[in-house]
């Protein structure tokens, strides 16, 4: 992502005009638009046009519009984003008020106007424009006659490539048919690392797979690299790392990035830190269930007991609470200024949690299929004197309501 131009007033209003120069700039866009933004982009409409003669044609001609956001669609698969809205501006080719849908085009600049700019969004425009922040972390997840070959970037995981090849059962005294049919598998999904794996930007290629399938693919894919004297591969060996994983499904990424092999390799990476503190959450959750808690009304309460340590937050909770756009900034990202807390956006949130996981939580985290917001790991603390702190204690949140009465009592510590 390119800024071309910035201009944010004092009272946090104005416009941006930026330039998405790869898929992964269109789900940084997504996260950026809201509901009554204003948007100008280069389009393409269907325009009527009536000859002297009475006849009626039409063309399509590329014209600059400006929209009111009315609907935003982001297909995660294709990375493709179409904005539908309003025209707000004089056009020769569209009326004022007339519906029309933006499909944002890479390398086309678009300007983006919001009444308030906040720090999250500006935040993120900060990370799509940094030229380091790129797809570091490549995967390929395989079985036998499936594999996905997937990018892990800071902000997403994208799906490059899907290969399926039918691969039949051996039979009792001829195995020909199935060796062929896995000599075909391991070629397609050779053609997929290469056409599909920038090894100038990725650090390591992880292989997972269950029982020894990635072993034999790694076997294959060097053994075909020598004969075919392929120098990318070979220049780019130590790069590769098998990993064990249930399935060759996408869902596996979860725990191919969670194996502590792979965490310290990766431990740089924003995908690996964002996954760490995912498997800590659920690890107190299961052997410290009073200090591990999620939910939007729990949050609050422990907000106001200044009783947050780790707080984990998807980005989707600045897009959606119930169902509609979020406007402002929800109570529990409000805290008090002598509060100290280690805040972490995970933006891998929808890609790399099985969902079989989410379901194991509670309901309440799956009252919504998108549970936007939980906090892990906090300590309660009493400020005694200005002289030090009372010993730190974990406590239910059920007695959160009993911290501002506690706090009236100076001749009682808990200890």
């Amino acid at each position: 992502m390119k800024l071309l131009h910035k201009d944010i007033e004092k009272d946090n209003a104005g416009q941006v005009t930026l330039v998405p120069d790869e898929a992964e700039d269109m789900w940084h866009t997504y996260n950026l638009l809201q509901v009554g933004d204003s948007l100008r982009a280069s389009t393409i409409r269907k325009v009527q046009t009536e000859s002297s003669t009475g006849s009626v044609g039409s063309s399509r001609v590329r014209t600059t519009l400006t929209l009111c956001v009315e609907t935003i669609d982001f297909d995660s698969q294709a990375c493709q984003l179409r904005v539908k809205g309003t025209n707000i501006q004089e056009n020769q080719y569209v009326k004022m008020g007339a519906y029309h849908t933006i499909e944002l085009e890479l390398n086309r600049k678009f300007t983006l106007a919001k009444k308030v700019w906040d720090s999250v969004v500006l935040d993120r425009i900060e990370q799509a424009c940094d030229p380091a922040q790129k797809a570091d972390v490549a995967a390929v997840v395989m079985q036998e006659g499936l594999a996905n070959i997937v990018l892990v970037t800071p902000a997403m995981t994208l799906l490059r490539a899907k290969v399926e090849v039918t691969i039949p059962r051996k039979r009792k005294g001829s195995c020909a048919q199935h060796e062929k049919a896995l000599e075909r598998f391991y070629e397609a999904v050779m053609q997929g690392i290469l056409r599909h794996i920038n090894f100038d930007v990725v650090k390591c290629v992880l292989v997972g797979s269950p029982g020894f399938v990635k072993d034999q693919f790694i076997s294959h894919l060097f053994k075909e690299a020598v004969r075919q004297d392929n120098k990318v591969l070979l220049e780019n060996r130590p790069k590769f790392m098998l990993v064990h994983s249930s399935s060759g499904h996408k869902y596996s990424l979860k725990e191919i990035l969670s194996d502590p092999a792979v965490t310290s390799r990766l431990s740089d990476t924003k995908a690996a830190g964002e996954v760490k503190a995912l498997e800590d959450f659920y690890k107190m959750l299961q052997h410290e269930p009073d200090r591990a808690f999620y939910g939007l009304a729990h949050v609050e309460k422990a907000s106001d007991a200044l009783a947050i340590d780790i707080l984990l937050i998807s980005d989707q909770l600045f897009r959606w609470v119930s169902g509609s756009r979020v406007t402002r900034r929800p109570p529990p990202l409000h805290f008090p200024m002598k509060m100290t807390i280690n805040i972490k956006c995970l933006s891998l949130w929808k890609q790399i949690i099985q969902r079989k996981k989410k379901k194991n939580i509670s309901p309440l985290a799956i009252k919504s299929q998108e549970s936007p917001i939980f906090y892990s790991s906090y300590l309660l603390r009493w400020n005694r004197s200005a002289e030090g702190l009372w010993t730190v204690l974990p406590l239910q949140i059920v007695l959160a309501e009993f911290v501002s009465w506690c706090l009236t009592i100076t001749a009682v510590g808990w200890y």
